[in-house]
C-alpha cells in the first residue's frame, strides 16, 4: 500500500490513539501516527499519517487549526470542558444578567497575540507523565502560559439551553497549541461567571479540511484499494514547501543519499517567500525534490553557504 495522509472525520467517544489502531488495522501498514490529538468527545479533522507520510507529520503539528465549538456558561469544570466534574456553578441572577452583546464583546476581546496557560488536564508531560495522568492521580501540575494567536474569533447562536444555561457557538482558527477548552474557561473568568466548553468541532488542521474528511465508519466499510484511493499524496500534502523536479540522474544521487549541490537541485525562486501558503511550514529553507511522476523523493535544505544540500527525509518512490 502506499503511503500519503488520509484524513477521518472523527467521530464522538474515540481518541485518537483508537483512530490511529483502526487505520492501522484496515490498512495493514504498521507505521501510521496522527498529526495532532483531538480529545475523545470532539469530532472533526484527524489526519492520519500511513507509513512514510508518518514522516512529515511534523510539518502539520503546529499548523493553523480551526474549530466550530459551543461553550456553555455559568458552570466550570476541572477539565474545562464537558467530561469533567463541575466545581463552579453561577448563581441564576449573575446569568440573568448577561446579555449577547456582552458576550460578544468579551468574545472579540480574544483576538489576537496572548498568553494561554495550558489546562492541567492535557497530553503534555511533566517528568515523562501525561499531565491528565497526573491530574487523575490529585497532582494538577500548571505548566506556564505559553504564546497563542487567535486570528479568528466570532460568536453565534447566543441561546438557553435545557437547562436554562446560556450557551453559544463560536467559530475560531488559532495557532497550533491552542486549547479552545482553556479559551471557554477564560472566557467565562472574563465573564465572571465560569464557562466549559460542551461541544467541539476541528474543521481546519494545517492544509487538511473536513471536506478531505472521510467518515470512520465509512472507512471501515471500504476495501483496501478504495482506501488508499483517499490518501493524499505526500507531495501534495506539502505543496506549501517549495519544489524541484529532479532529473533521472539525481533522482539515482538522492535514492543513494549522495551529495547534492546547486548543479543538482537549482534553488528555487520561491524560496524566500515559502511558507506563504499556509502557516504549518516549520522551515522556510526545505524544499520537495519530486521525481517526474510528482512522487515525493526527498525533503532537502541548503546548508549555510547555500553549495551544498543536506538531506532532512528520503522515500521510496
Amino acid at each position: 500500500m502506499k503511503s500519503g495522509i488520509l484524513v477521518i472525520d472523527k467521530p464522538k467517544g474515540i481518541s485518537s490513539t483508537g483512530v490511529v489502531n483502526r487505520i492501522k488495522r484496515l490498512t495493514r501498514v504498521k507505521k501510521n501516527g496522527h498529526t495532532g490529538t483531538l480529545d475523545p468527545f470532539a469530532t472533526g479533522v484527524l489526519p492520519i499519517a500511513v507509513g512514510q507520510a508518518t514522516r512529515i507529520s511534523k510539518y502539520f503539528l503546529k499548523g493553523v487549526k480551526a474549530y466550530y465549538a459551543q461553550v456553555t456558561l455559568g458552570i466550570e469544570t476541572d477539565t474545562y470542558d464537558c467530561t469533567g466534574t463541575v466545581k463552579h456553578t453561577a448563581s441564576s441572577a449573575h446569568l440573568d444578567s448577561l446579555d449577547s452583546n456582552q458576550v460578544k464583546d468579551v468574545v472579540t476581546g480574544f483576538l489576537g497575540i496572548r498568553e494561554q496557560i495550558p489546562p492541567a488536564y492535557s497530553a503534555l508531560k511533566y517528568r515523562g507523565q501525561p499531565l491528565y495522568k497526573l491530574a487523575r492521580q490529585g497532582q494538577m501540575i500548571q505548566k506556564p502560559a505559553r504564546p497563542i494567536k487567535i486570528m479568528a474569533i466570532a460568536m453565534e447562536n447566543f441561546r438557553m439551553d435545557t437547562h436554562n444555561h446560556p450557551v453559544f457557538d463560536m467559530r475560531v482558527t488559532c495557532s497550533g497549541g491552542t486549547y479552545i477548552r482553556s479559551l471557554a474557561h477564560d472566557i467565562g473568568k472574563t465573564l465572571g461567571c465560569g464557562a466549559h466548553l460542551s461541544g467541539l468541532q476541528r474543521t481546519r488542521a494545517g492544509p487538511f479540511t473536513i471536506e478531505d474528511a472521510v467518515d470512520l465508519d465509512r472507512v471501515e466499510n471500504m476495501s483496501p484499494q478504495d482506501i488508499e484511493a483517499r490518501f493524499i499524496p505526500m507531495s501534495r500534502c506539502l505543496d506549501f514547501l517549495p519544489a524541484v523536479i529532479a532529473d533521472r540522474a539525481t533522482a539515482e544521487k538522492v535514492k543513494h543519499g549522495q551529495p547534492l549541490s546547486p548543479s543538482d537541485i537549482p534553488m528555487p525562486d520561491a524560496l524566500l517567500n515559502a511558507g506563504g501558503k499556509n502557516e504549518s511550514q516549520s522551515s522556510h529553507s526545505d524544499i520537495r525534490v519530486l521525481d517526474s511522476d510528482d512522487n515525493l523523493l526527498a525533503i532537502v535544505t541548503p546548508d549555510k553557504s547555500r553549495k551544498a544540500y543536506k538531506y532532512g527525509c528520503v522515500f521510496n518512490a
